[in-house]
């Protein structure tokens, strides 16, 4: 897959099919878009283009930025297009200049001028240019002054099950871990740099890596404890993990430490990657250290049990 980190390094295809958005989560109604922009373009022999932006257009241009939480990074988002088979990624700096471009110049100027698009495939309700103005029937009715095609993924193919990144968040956000997983078609994952904490997993018999994620914007789910399957280093651990601010030991600051199973190393300052499997229980204070590190050896014959009955 080549990757253009601005519109200026992208050179004109002569046959492209292109789809665009922000792709959050890039979830399974996403990968319906996708999987046709791909049919399409091995029919017609053109080459596959997605077109995404960053910073998400919600970080300019609404009020709530400092709060908006997202589902991918653009390092996961670039990852999981070119699992997809996806040809070309042009990565649009979203500016508040941009944000600007009327319907008409998004089109001409990107879409037409830049990219050369013959077919565009878009998801039902997409809405494009400045204050969302363009349309699907808008580009149904001029496309062929454009030169090319544009097909509307139907409604009832993407929202069967009602899909969403809204709905995978606040699934996320109420500890309902299946449901975003079955949403995203994958396992929810966070990463980020291992810093040191407390240390006082190791004292109680469950060391912990405290991850720091990589971005601030990355959501954190539901605080509580969760089975996990760690990547470090190209090698797969599975273990279990707490979110929350440890109120048993008068935490304050929320963390994200995981406990893998069978690894000793100490590895502050590496990166480690999460896969979130399973939701527990949610975070509880317990009346001392015995009673905590007696629930935290159930939580672990729950994790064992769990990937037992995968292998099964």
């Amino acid at each position: 897959m080549k990757i253009y980190h601005s519109l200026d390094s992208f050179h004109k295809l002569e046959y492209a099919v292109v789809t665009s958005g922000t792709f959050d989560g890039v979830h399974i109604g996403h990968k319906k878009i996708l999987s046709r922009l791909n049919e399409l373009s091995m029919q017609s022999g053109g080459e596959s283009v997605v077109l995404t932006f960053w910073p998400h257009p919600r970080m300019v241009v609404s009020e709530d930025s400092q709060e908006l939480q997202l589902l991918s990074t653009i390092d996961e988002k670039i990852e999981l297009f070119s699992q997809l088979g996806i040809q070309h990624l042009g990565i649009i700096p979203f500016t508040r200049a941009f944000s600007e471009l009327s319907s008409e110049e998004f089109i001409q100027q990107v879409l037409v001028d830049k990219i050369g698009t013959k077919k565009l495939v878009i998801g039902y309700d997409h809405r494009f240019g400045r204050n969302r103005e363009g349309s699907f029937e808008f580009l149904k009715k001029n496309c062929s002054s454009y030169g090319f095609e544009v097909e509307e993924i139907p409604r009832e193919d993407i929202e069967d099950l009602a899909i969403s990144s809204t709905r995978i968040r606040k699934a996320l956000l109420t500890g309902h871990i299946l449901e975003a997983n079955d949403l995203l078609g994958r396992p929810y994952t966070i990463s980020g740099t291992i810093v040191k904490g407390k240390q006082l997993g190791r004292t109680i018999g469950f060391p912990t890596a405290n991850l720091h994620p990589h971005e601030s914007y990355k959501l954190i789910p539901q605080n509580g404890v969760y089975v996990i399957r760690a990547t470090y280093n190209n090698q797969v651990f599975n273990g279990m993990l707490n979110i929350g601010v440890r109120p048993t030991v008068d935490g304050t600051l929320r963390t994200i430490e995981a406990n893998l199973f069978d690894f000793d190393k100490e590895i502050y300052g590496e990166d480690l990657r999460l896969e979130l499997l399973h939701y527990l229980r949610p975070e509880q204070k317990f009346d001392g250290l015995p009673a905590l590190i007696n629930q935290i050896n159930l939580d672990r014959e729950s994790a064992v049990k769990y990937f037992s009955g995968l292998n099964n």
